[in-house]
């Protein structure tokens, strides 16, 4: 398991980075398949907050917290990725989603915008996404650990690029190509 640890505004000393590691080690023990986490340790004013993401075999998580304590963000963020992989777990246990084999996934560059000015919209973020091919419960399974609003994935029958998202009724819509 490789772990990246980035700090904005904030000196990462060794107890900080040690405290981190040794907290997502914890993570491992639910689901061995880990592949990358990435923790973002930030200061603002007097809030400390801590998003952790987690790439565990294509499947994605996000733990973000924010507290007046830089351990306690820690813990909260840890907590949270905890939660959402014993979840994971117990649902591709019931669907047995893990006996499928998927081909290595590829990565779809997304692109959020945002302006005041409507006329001339200004990149605010750009992503680059692994797109792992999965059957539609997968996905929107997918969409509910992350908390989002929708999900891009690749359809596992057709091999084709599919979105599923919220629907202002609480139902699931699906786009296809």
């Amino acid at each position: 398991m490789h772990i990246q640890i980035t700090a904005k505004n904030i000196d990462l000393t060794d107890a900080i980075r040690s405290y981190v590691n040794k907290k997502i080690g914890k993570v491992k023990k639910y689901f061995d398949q880990v592949i990358e986490v990435h923790v973002v340790l930030e200061v603002q004013k007097n809030l400390h907050i801590a998003e952790v993401l987690v790439n565990a075999k294509g499947v994605f998580l996000k733990g973000l917290e924010k507290s007046e304590d830089l351990y306690a963000s820690i813990d909260l963020a840890v907590d949270k990725i905890e939660r959402q992989l014993v979840k994971y777990k117990e649902k591709i246990q019931s669907k047995k989603l893990m006996n499928k084999d998927f081909e290595e996934p590829f990565k779809l560059n997304v692109i959020e915008t945002g302006s005041l000015d409507t006329d001339n919209p200004v990149t605010v973020i750009s992503k680059q996404i692994p797109v792992k091919p999965m059957d539609v419960e997968e996905a929107v399974m997918q969409m509910d650990l992350l908390n989002k609003n929708f999900f891009v994935f690749r359809n596992a029958d057709s091999s084709e690029v599919n979105v599923v998202y919220k629907r202002d009724d609480g139902n699931i819509g699906l786009i296809e190509p």
